[in-house]
């Protein structure tokens, strides 16, 4: 018993003497460590509650589009940029509502939010769509060298024919032909040809004098030479 006893207090005294070494240690890092677990607790409920607010302000922008309310849908998309920036809803609210301003002849609004959008967006398919947007609006206001700068920004592979196509059309403004109808080339290139767009890109090139030329499969000699009414045998062959 005796025994026991001393072996015990010999293990208290090692536990002791540890705990002064090192207890101030594994303090800090379990209190870091459950510091580091209760903030991402709180930072993903804080997204979560984040991500509904800016979803219901985007239903009430929503409201007041499709009433073509244009300074309330300016209203809430300043609350929607003010708080909650970097939110998908938020860079969706500036699409629709750059839309309702220039509909309701408040051009400059527009290109502003779609400018922000630009410049702030974190979402790389929602900013494609405002520098479309955007060339746009400023090769509609003759601001050409804008509208080409605008273009000229980071894009996904998919924008690359609209971009393209968009370039075209901003060249042929400024009265650059040959420069747009290589524009023009890019976008068709780039675009599936089962896509109906592909035609309306096809129709530019046409009208410009400059019709791609549609890409033919290779044909054997002998298929070439059946084709002629020739039997294989005598078909050419230099």
């Amino acid at each position: 018993m005796a025994t026991y006893d001393l072996d015990q207090q010999e293990q208290l005294d090692q536990f002791k003497h540890f705990w002064k070494q090192y207890g101030n240690l594994i303090t800090w890092v379990l209190v870091i460590a459950l510091g580091g677990y209760a903030a991402w607790s709180y930072y993903l409920y804080w997204q979560q509650q984040r991500g509904a607010a800016a979803a219901a302000l985007y239903e009430e922008l929503d409201r007041a589009a499709l009433a073509g309310d244009a300074d309330k849908v300016g209203q809430i998309f300043g609350d929607l940029k003010g708080k909650y920036a970097g939110a998908t809803f938020t860079e969706q609210g500036a699409l629709l509502a750059a839309k309702v301003e220039v509909d309701n002849k408040k051009v400059d609004e527009g290109k502003a939010t779609l400018q922000w959008l630009v410049g702030s967006g974190k979402n790389a398919n929602l900013v494609a769509v405002a520098r479309l947007r955007l060339a746009g609006l400023q090769m509609d206001a003759k601001q050409f060298d804008e509208a080409l700068k605008t273009l000229s920004g980071d894009l996904p592979a998919e924008f690359a024919p609209l971009a393209d196509d968009r370039r075209g059309d901003i060249l042929m403004a400024q009265g650059k032909k040959d420069d747009a109808v290589k524009a023009y080339l890019a976008a068709w290139k780039g675009v599936d040809p089962t896509v109906e767009y592909r035609r309306f890109i096809e129709s530019k090139l046409t009208a410009l004098g400059q019709p791609p030329a549609p890409l033919h499969s290779k044909v054997a000699p002998e298929g070439a030479a059946a084709a002629n009414g020739m039997p294989p045998g005598l078909a050419p062959t230099n």
